[in-house]
């Protein structure tokens, strides 16, 4: 049976063959869906045209790498190069990122790996939710969004040294549930 092959796939190989108009179907496509991660990492902390220059440089980054993209994870890419750049833009401004979305990403490397990542991202979540607040609003805040421990201490008016002790935990937690799954090895 031939291969059936998706809009995305033949985008990014027109791409990757130098074809400009394939970058112009994708920014159309997906102009809105890059926009919309990067405003909810930046907010109002930036302004418009700003933002709009970070939805660019996406666009930017994609075309001159489109050659390692590999087939089905064209979307995927977008929302990891998004979310890098608006955090960027934001370290830049020396501005901090706030929590509008608690989701971890795992990437994932080839179609085998599909259901080790989805039992993985299963295990995952469940360890951050076994999590009690406010230690799940800190890890995720210093491993997803990057922010400082004195940053995050001073925000949800805690101590420095509370604030490391919380993410120590989540660590360990995270390690004991990830380990008893079978994902990760001492």
């Amino acid at each position: 049976m031939p291969e059936v092959v998706n809009l995305d796939d033949r985008l990014v190989e027109a791409m990757q063959d130098g074809d400009e108009s394939a970058l112009g179907t994708v920014i159309q496509r997906y102009t809105a869906y890059v926009g919309t991660i990067v405003w909810n990492i930046v907010g109002d902390r930036l302004n418009e045209d700003d933002t709009k220059e970070i939805v660019s440089d996406v666009f930017y980054t994609l075309w001159k790498n489109s050659a390692r993209i590999k087939k089905g994870k064209l979307k995927a890419y977008l929302s990891s190069i998004s979310r890098n750049r608006a955090l960027d833009a934001l370290r830049r401004s020396k501005r901090e990122a706030s929590i509008e979305e608690d989701e971890v990403e795992i990437p994932v490397s080839g179609p085998e790996d599909e259901l080790v990542h989805a039992e993985m991202y299963a295990a995952l979540q469940a360890a951050l939710n076994a999590l009690p607040e406010p230690d799940r609003t800190i890890f995720i805040r210093h491993y997803y969004y990057y922010q400082k421990t004195s940053v995050i201490a001073q925000q949800l008016g805690m101590n420095k040294k509370t604030v490391q002790t919380k993410l120590f935990r989540g660590r360990e937690t995270l390690r004991r549930v990830l380990t008893e799954g079978g994902y990760f090895i001492e």
